[in-house]
């Protein structure tokens, strides 16, 4: 396999045709083809099937397809490192961070961050499992700070645990339900979720049909921005880190439900993709989200 002819692929995959990858590459439908054809041969397997509808990538291309991105991200990312350490441009990290530490470590983590390496680009993303573990495999983020169950995690991510975050349900100030003692009072109440994979709030819902055989009402949302401000200005109720709904800017308006039992607290720690290095950037953004999430305290 060569670096030209994954590189076509992944074209064909973005254009949705050949003609589009070769216009978008500069090349001729042929010479394009031609690659393909050949990174075809190397692996003695059929990539993709044209068709009325287009290109259509087949199990074994669409596998590559993964492989393909992660492996060129990594060339891509090791080139950017050797012209910074030349003294060229500078590198880039790509992080996804939770909720909750977006709220706590993270402005503490990026003015440190910018005071030693200047000339590294950073850009930050929304640290949810469901958009976390496909950047992680197809070498989007370099890696992530959240909230996971470890033994969910597909064996390329590696978890390395660094602490336990709490997480309640959270009302506006004054809602009705606020004194509520035990979880079935709060059948009452209509929910605004983020039920994506792995979250804490698909982890309640699960919990409470274990424990009790509770059903809640529920009104999905996979905006934290969208969920806060429906909660603040509604009588929904939500849920997800203390820590974040007890800050006073996110959680203004807010207030948490302390007289019930509480949910059992979950890991948070560091996913990246096992046996892939991180780049020097990368590296030291990791060590300051250890050395300053260690220093919160998450779990009351």
């Amino acid at each position: 396999m060569k670096d030209h002819q994954l590189r076509a692929l992944l074209k064909v995959a973005e254009e949705g045709s050949i003609r589009g990858a070769a216009r978008a590459l500069h090349l001729s439908q042929s010479a394009l083809t031609k690659a393909l054809r050949e990174l075809e041969t190397d692996l003695g397997a059929q990539l993709l099937v044209r068709s009325y509808r287009g290109v259509e990538f087949t199990p074994a291309g669409k596998r590559l397809l993964t492989r393909a991105r992660l492996a060129l991200s990594t060339l891509d990312k090791a080139r950017d490192e050797i012209r910074w350490l030349q003294g060229g441009a500078g590198i880039q990290v790509t992080a996804a961070v939770t909720t909750a530490i977006a709220s706590t470590a993270l402005p503490m983590v990026l003015n440190e961050f910018e005071r030693e390496l200047p000339d590294v680009s950073l850009r930050f993303v929304e640290g949810m499992l469901t958009t976390v573990l496909p950047g992680l495999l197809e070498g989007h983020f370099d890696f992530a700070i959240a909230v996971a169950e470890p033994e969910q995690l597909p064996y390329e991510i590696a978890f390395e645990p660094l602490t336990r975050i709490f997480s309640e349900p959270v009302a506006r100030e004054g809602h009705p339900l606020l004194a509520a003692t035990d979880w079935s009072q709060m059948l009452d109440a209509r929910w605004v979720l983020n039920l994506t994979t792995g979250s804490s709030a698909q982890q309640l819902v699960s919990w409470l049909d274990t424990q009790a055989g509770l059903s809640l009402r529920i009104v999905r949302c996979d905006s934290p921005l969208l969920m806060i401000e429906l909660i603040r200005r509604t009588d929904l109720v939500g849920f997800g880190p203390r820590v974040f709904f007890e800050d006073p800017l996110s959680g203004c308006g807010l207030s948490c439900f302390d007289s019930l039992p509480r949910f059992p607290s979950h890991a948070l720690g560091i996913l990246k993709l096992r046996g892939v290095p991180l780049n020097l950037g990368a590296e030291r953004l990791v060590a300051l989200f250890k050395r300053h999430i260690n220093e919160l305290v998450l779990v009351p």
